[in-house]
């Protein structure tokens, strides 16, 4: 049991509780107002769980039912919410099975914090069971990790995780804990951190680069907006929007930036890169400005880097400078928080319009309606398109849910086509690109969005790496809505077969199993659609429902995702068929 004991010291005259490291751990997370966290129990880490028991009323914690599973719902319910994500896992195999979701969190500048069991410290190095060295195996895909060896660091160590986690840039932090550590007792009391030495998270916006980068905006005669995810991470949704207003500037999104900007906005112009919109890509390379917005131009956005905006002068707004100059050379670099940066510009700004402009853009618009989206969303053909069910979707949403989307052509078609009036509403594996991340992404985002609809979008490849997370909705009854479109291919990869490798089909065709079957089995509402006619009725009816509920649609084999530029080929050379 707790006891009360004084802190000797002056700085700490306060009350302190003697507990224990397992105990520890928890009322941290209780203190940084952790509500919910995902993991999966073992023995390295049995006297957390162990005290968790003891919290239940204070803490949900969700049994995934793989601990890949628990970092995606961490990652979707930091993604929908905006807090830091939890997961906790057990030594070795647990510990190892978080990788892949912490290394899309860096890739994607989500905020988690893993903690993971270790086997006691005297043990360390050893190679006793389950001993694997996690915190060397997490070193490149976290922003920040620490092995705790005595219970008296837990407090200062996990208040300064969840400060890197969700400071600045955020990312993954994970805090490796040893089972002696655990179980040993410390005088504990908690302070949140606000700052560590050395560690600058985000900078204080220069005045002269704000003078620069609006003399360029106040002259251009073809400016283009580029936004990121940055715009969502630094809650600059309504600064942003009041910077393209007054600037009359278009702007383009990029995939995790998708929702930043409402879908119906008349300066929303679409997404660029490789499958992105025909106008933004092709006028990325006649602009003369181009202006990027909490984006890092990864080489899906800019494709063949020596051929991409070279006509252009290039302003970035963005808060990490690792970014700067990294893959697009800037004239005028402007680091801070993108809320902090475009509030503060915006007064040197005049306001503008350009018509002209964003009339090029609309007569993109029309060419790739023709040749693209037409027979996307207007098929005269049997088969059902993917395109036509993100229409549906649309419609019985309004625009307002929440779309998780897995990896693979599904993805592209659920960014290009789904509608979002909400901030925070597109959940996609971005930089990774992680098959698996849809369903427990969905279950995440629906615990921190319980209101909203949220509707996974999976392909029937990337499904079954987590399906046994049907077993987590059974459990906790989040309400997902889950369409799996099947087009019995692992579609991406055959579309590049098809395109690049003459049709030589290797290891893409996929032999299912019955998806209706396994749903039951789950006891969750189950239908297919194999035609055009029970479409729109069996999206309504699962939308109308209450609880979880899975739809599997029946897709053409080959319906490609266009447009596309090729791998190491320019903007300027976006294919429409």
């Amino acid at each position: 049991m707790a006891t009360k004991t004084k802190s000797k010291t002056k700085e700490h005259q306060e009350q302190t509780l003697r507990i224990s490291g397992a105990e520890a751990v928890i009322k941290c997370l209780l203190a940084e107002g952790v509500e919910v966290l995902y993991g999966y129990p073992g023995g390295a880490i049995m006297p957390v769980y162990d005290e968790l028991y003891k919290y239940q009323d204070q803490l949900n914690h969700v049994l995934t039912r793989h601990e890949q599973g628990a970092t995606h719902a961490a990652q979707g319910y930091a993604r929908a919410t905006g807090k830091v994500g939890v997961a906790i896992a057990t030594s070795g195999p647990g510990a190892t099975n978080l990788i892949t979701g912490i290394a899309d969190a860096q890739i994607d500048s989500t905020p988690m914090v893993c903690i993971t069991g270790q086997v006691g410290a005297h043990l360390l190095g050893t190679d006793a069971f389950q001993e694997t060295d996690i915190v060397g195996i997490s070193t490149p895909v976290t922003k920040w990790n620490y092995q705790v060896t005595k219970a008296s660091e837990i407090p200062e160590v996990l208040a300064k995780a969840f400060y890197i986690a969700r400071s600045g840039r955020p990312g993954p932090v994970l805090i490796d804990i040893t089972k002696n550590a655990q179980f040993d007792d410390l005088d504990f009391s908690y302070k949140a951190c606000t700052s560590v030495r050395s560690y600058v998270p985000k900078t204080k916006v220069l005045k002269a680069s704000l003078a620069a980068a609006a003399v360029l905006i106040n002259s251009a005669k073809k400016p283009l907006v580029v936004f990121g995810q940055g715009v969502i991470l630094g809650q600059a949704e309504e600064e942003f929007k009041a910077f393209i207003e007054k600037t009359g500037i278009p702007a383009a999104w990029t995939i995790l930036g998708l929702s930043a900007l409402p879908s119906s906005h008349h300066l929303n112009v679409g997404m660029v890169g490789m499958h992105g919109n025909y106008g933004p890509n092709i006028l990325t390379n006649e602009c003369d400005v181009l202006i990027a917005v909490g984006m890092r131009f990864d080489d899906r956005v800019t494709g063949d880097l020596n051929r991409y905006a070279k006509q252009a002068q290039v302003i970035h707004f963005e808060i990490d400078p690792a970014e700067i100059d990294k893959n697009v050379l800037t004239d005028v670099a402007v680091l801070g928080d993108a809320k902090e940066s475009l509030r503060a510009i915006l007064p040197l700004l005049k306001n503008n319009s350009h018509t002209s402009w964003l009339q090029e853009f609309k007569r993109h618009d029309a060419i790739e309606f023709d040749k693209v989206i037409k027979d996307v969303l207007y098929p005269e053909k049997e088969g059902l398109t993917m395109g036509e069910v993100m229409k549906e979707i649309n419609k019985a949403s309004g625009g307002d849910a929440i779309i998780v989307s897995d990896v693979g052509q599904h993805q592209m078609f659920a960014c290009r086509y789904a509608e979002f009036n909400k901030t925070k509403s597109n959940i996609t594996s971005g930089g990774l690109g992680t098959m698996g991340f849809a369903l427990p992404a969905a279950i995440g985002a629906k615990m921190g969005a319980p209101t909203r609809e949220v509707v996974a979008v999976i392909g029937d490849g990337g499904y079954q790496m987590t399906i046994q997370e049907l077993g987590t909705i059974l459990q906790t009854k989040a309400a997902v809505k889950i369409v799996v479109l099947n087009n019995e291919f692992l579609g991406m990869v055959r579309q590049w077969q098809q395109l690049f490798f003459d049709k030589r089909y290797a290891s893409t065709e996929m032999v299912n199993p019955d998806f209706i079957a396994i749903a039951k089995g789950y006891h969750l509402q189950a239908k297919r659609v194999t035609k055009r006619d029970e479409l729109e009725m069996s999206v309504k009816e699962m939308m109308a429902s209450k609880e979880a509920y899975f739809l599997e649609v029946c897709v053409e084999k080959e319906d490609n995702i266009f447009p596309m530029i090729p791998t190491g080929a320019s903007v300027s050379d976006i294919r429409l068929q």
